[in-house]
C-alpha cells in the first residue's frame, strides 16, 4: 500500500488511547531493554534483571507495568514466573524502534549488515 492508497479510516478513541499507552511504556530505557531481551524467548525475572543490570525489585515493577499494558504475558512454573512478549506485534514494534534508532548513528546500521559482519559485531559486543 503506497501513500496515495493508505488507510483513511478514523481510529476509535479507545484504540488511540491504548496506542499512546504503548508508546508511554516504550519511553523508558529499562523497559525497551526488557522487551528486546524477550524477543523470541521467555525468561524469569532474575535472568531479566541480570540481563539489564538492574535489581530484581526494579525489574519486577517495570514488568508489572508492561503486563498491565498487555505488552508481556506470564507463565508460572513452580515458584518461578516466566515472561514473554504478548504477541508478534510487540516484537515487531520494538524491533522497528531499535532499527529506526540505528539509522541515526554513524555507519551502516546493524540490521543492514551481512551475516558475517553481524557475527563479528556480536562477538565484539560480547568480548
Amino acid at each position: 500500500m503506497d501513500a496515495s492508497s493508505s488507510c483513511r479510516r478514523t481510529l476509535p478513541a479507545d484504540q488511540v488511547d491504548l496506542a499512546v499507552e504503548v508508546f508511554r511504556m516504550l519511553a523508558d530505557a529499562t523497559r525497551v531493554h526488557l522487551l528486546w531481551a524477550l524477543i523470541g524467548r521467555e525468561l524469569p525475572v532474575g535472568e531479566l534483571a541480570s540481563h539489564v543490570g538492574k535489581p530484581v525489585p526494579s525489574v519486577s515493577q517495570h514488568l508489572a507495568k508492561l503486563r498491565m499494558a498487555r505488552l508481556v504475558a506470564t507463565r508460572r512454573e513452580g515458584v518461578q514466573i516466566f515472561y514473554r512478549l504478548e504477541n508478534d506485534h510487540v516484537a515487531q514494534l520494538v524491533t522497528d524502534a531499535v532499527h529506526n534508532a540505528e539509522h541515526a548513528g554513524p555507519g551502516v546500521p546493524g540490521h543492514h549488515r551481512s551475516d558475517r559482519e553481524l557475527r563479528a559485531l556480536h562477538t565484539e559486543a560480547g568480548a
